[in-house]
């Protein structure tokens, strides 16, 4: 099968899954929903691709059990974290400003979703098409780098969790572990592994392709959806964030400044 037609098949598999969550959030009223079936929807393309391409197997397979488990975890994190608690402020207020419009407009505004998941699998066609053997040494790296990103989200995820579980932390800023290092930890993770699938795709003529997916990914969270929106909220919503955002890195790991300095963030 051509990777066009890998592609299109995946899309249309994407396309059905993500009107599967619209059609959840309109029978619950919350939205949250498709942000675990984003996150499976991303996995699932990684494995379909790894199932159809034509490269060598050792490298389809590591293709596949990387991008099926961290869409896995990803999802079932998030599909845990929502479940069961009022929609998440940002849908909400989507609902609110839409008002009888709403389950329409969601209906595109969780497609909008659906072409950034085909944009972030680019880097695993790339792999899955890649029919140059990659040396062992690559596929080691490639190895580490999901595994460090995995492994680094999923702590940063579970202490975050573990301070708002802390009923004396409420409203307070969590400067715990990781997040003592940098303000979104589990975002720096994330786009560290979307680095895992460069390994992959090295010989390949495409190569250049598979650099859209961290691309993507550091534009959404640090342009677009993630860093900004969040931290607008956090700054008007909690005492001591903006001080946090003046000591803290912003994404990258670093040790903080003092909070005497009043010194600006150096990633902010």
């Amino acid at each position: 099968m051509t990777a066009l037609l890998t592609a299109a098949t995946g899309l249309a598999c994407v396309f059905a899954f993500i009107s599967l969550a619209w059609v959840v959030q309109w029978r619950s009223g919350n939205a949250g929903i498709v942000d675990a079936f984003w996150s499976w929807s991303l996995g699932f393309l990684g494995l379909w691709y790894a199932l159809l391409g034509p490269a060598p197997e050792p490298q389809r397979l590591l293709l596949g059990v990387m991008a099926a488990l961290w869409g896995l975890r990803l999802g079932l994190h998030l599909f845990l974290r929502n479940h069961g608690k009022p929609e998440d402020r940002r849908y909400k207020k989507f609902r609110d400003e839409w008002g009888a419009q709403a389950n329409r407009n969601m209906f595109f505004f969780f497609h909008f979703q659906t072409l950034f998941a085909m944009l972030l699998s680019a880097a695993f066609l790339v792999a899955a098409y890649n029919t140059q053997p990659v040396a062992p040494a690559l596929l080691a790296l490639a190895a580490a780098i999901w595994l460090v990103s995995v492994i680094g989200e999923g702590i940063a995820d579970r202490q975050m969790e573990r301070f708002r579980a802390n009923p004396a932390n409420h409203g307070q800023v969590c400067r715990d572990g990781l997040w003592r290092w940098s303000r979104h930890p589990n975002y720096f993770f994330e786009c560290l592994h979307w680095l895992a699938y460069l390994p992959l795709a090295v010989g390949s003529s495409w190569w250049p392709a598979a650099l859209v997916s961290p691309l993507v990914m550091w534009w959404l969270l640090m342009r677009m959806s993630g860093i900004p929106i969040l931290e607008a909220h956090m700054a008007a919503s909690k005492t001591g964030y903006a001080e946090y955002m003046r000591t803290t890195s912003a994404l990258i790991p670093w040790p903080p400044k003092s909070r005497e300095s009043g010194m600006g963030n150096r990633e902010s």
